[in-house]
Order: structure tokens, then sequence, then C-alpha cells
């Protein structure tokens, strides 16, 4: 089944419900209150979108309260994202998207050698 593609006020809903499920609607919209100022109506909304794209199942609580979960993993999804990310700004080439980070992040000497350790492990597979 392939990856759903989620938006990115979609994916705030994921990151809430891959931190924590089953969740209701209420109990999304209260996660998310500290950093989104979403009505619960929209948080609804994200949720039966996100259940039409198949990224959430539904159930019922013990109370018959619609409680949702994911169904794709928050792994499967980042990949999907990345090579969307890939495609669309450096036409699928790795080397120049490593080239512009390496370029344009403040990276500490251990996550360069970290990032050094990563490539030559890519070499050895």
């Amino acid at each position: 089944m392939p990856t759903p593609d989620i938006s990115e006020s979609e994916w705030s809903v994921m990151e809430a419900l891959w931190e924590r499920a089953p969740q209701t609607a209420s109990e999304v919209t209260k996660t998310l209150r500290p950093t989104m100022s979403w009505a619960e109506n929209t948080v609804r909304t994200l949720l039966t979108r996100l259940v039409d794209k198949g990224a959430l199942k539904t159930a019922e609580n013990e109370s018959g309260t619609r409680t949702y979960v994911p169904a794709v993993k928050r792994e499967a999804c980042v990949r999907a994202e990345s090579d969307s990310f890939l495609q669309r700004i450096f036409g699928g080439a790795a080397k120049p998207l490593l080239v512009h980070f390496a370029q344009n992040s403040k990276l500490t000497p251990e996550e360069v050698q970290e990032l050094k350790k990563l490539l030559d492990q890519s070499l050895t597979k």
C-alpha cells in the first residue's frame, strides 16, 4: 500500500497520534492546543481526511466514542516525504542535497563524525 500524501497540518495530527494512540478527537485537540490554535471542528476535519487517505484507522473505546490510531508508521511517512523532497528540489540526486546541508547547516564536530561514519557505511552496503 502506498504511503498517503500528508499535508503539513495533517502531519501535526499524525505526530500527536504517533506519540500516543488511541486518542479521541477531543484528546487530539487538547494535545495540539499548546502549539496550534485549532478548534475541535478543524481537528475533526483533519482526522476525517486522514482516515479517508488511509493514514488513520478508527475504533470505539469502552464508552462508544470514536478513537483514532495511525494506520501507517511514522518511518514510512518520513521516507516518503524525504523521497518526495529529494525528487522535487534536487531532481532525485542525493549529492546536491548533502552538499547543500553540509554547507548551510551548523553541524557540531560530533555530527560531522556521525555523518562521515554513515557515509562510510553506505559504501560497504
